[in-house]
């Protein structure tokens, strides 16, 4: 079984300096529309979104071409239908990204650079139920670099029940952490607690974000899709990009 309990393989953070600048974290507050995001400097968290800064993941290269990938055609196949949707509307606000081929993973190491490789694993995190998304870092430049996702395999065994709402949430919600979005929750209550599901909610519909712990998103036909804060922490990690001078 593959085990990848870092988001940052050794290998790739050998060679970082012991010292190094720190980017400054900055806020800002979006509502769920398309604009109001500012990028006169690097922004890291806002209403609804997160981002991987504690894994050194600052931003989106909107060159970089990524990819994702799967080690068998069989995989492919199973899980291509359930991304389709969400990787139009990532390529829609900017993010070059496609689903490719068939590419065996190395798990000693970190993938190809821009590669997103989907696996399968046997409770890859080591609880029931839970998948895992790795986003790796560029050493150089501090923008996503590429990463892995392993599905916990007890989803098609019979040996976990998950709706097909929640299964659609899980893997798209695990794609956008390699793409460098964490989990949007935050103590909205203020009880000095951080809690499973407490996360802002759409204030239209109700409805948190899919990067909501354990599990968010649309509950409807739209599950397995972004929902607008999703989209507007992608869209910062986009103008984190031009505000970091990264090509």
């Amino acid at each position: 079984m593959p085990n990848l309990p870092a988001h940052l393989s050794v290998d790739h953070a050998a060679g970082l300096p012991l010292q190094r600048t720190a980017v400054a974290p900055r806020t800002a507050t979006t509502d769920t529309g398309t604009g109001g995001l500012v990028a006169n400097g690097p922004i890291f968290v806002g209403t609804g979104w997160r981002i991987t800064t504690q894994f050194r993941a600052y931003c989106l290269s909107p060159t970089q071409q990524y990819t994702v990938t799967f080690p068998t055609q069989a995989l492919k196949d199973r899980y291509t239908p359930y991304l389709t949707a969400a990787v139009a509307q990532l390529v829609g606000v900017g993010v070059n990204l496609t689903i490719g081929g068939i590419e065996t993973p190395d798990y000693t190491t970190v993938p190809p650079q821009g590669h997103i490789q989907y696996g399968e694993a046997y409770r890859p995190v080591g609880t029931a139920g839970y998948s895992q998304g790795l986003p790796c870092y560029n050493t150089a430049d501090n923008s996503v670099w590429g990463g892995y996702v392993l599905i916990d395999t007890e989803y098609w065994d019979g040996t976990w029940t998950i709706s097909t709402v929640k299964l659609k949430n899980t893997l798209v919600h695990e794609l956008l952490h390699t793409l460098g979005l964490d989990h949007c929750n935050s103590d909205l209550n203020s009880d000095g607690t951080i809690a499973s599901y407490e996360a802002v909610k759409d204030p239209s519909n109700g409805v948190t974000p899919i990067m909501t712990s354990p599990n968010g998103g649309y509950q409807d036909s739209r599950a397995g899709t972004l929902t607008p804060y999703d989209l507007n922490g992608i869209k910062q990690l986009l103008a984190n990009a031009t505000a970091l001078g990264v090509a």
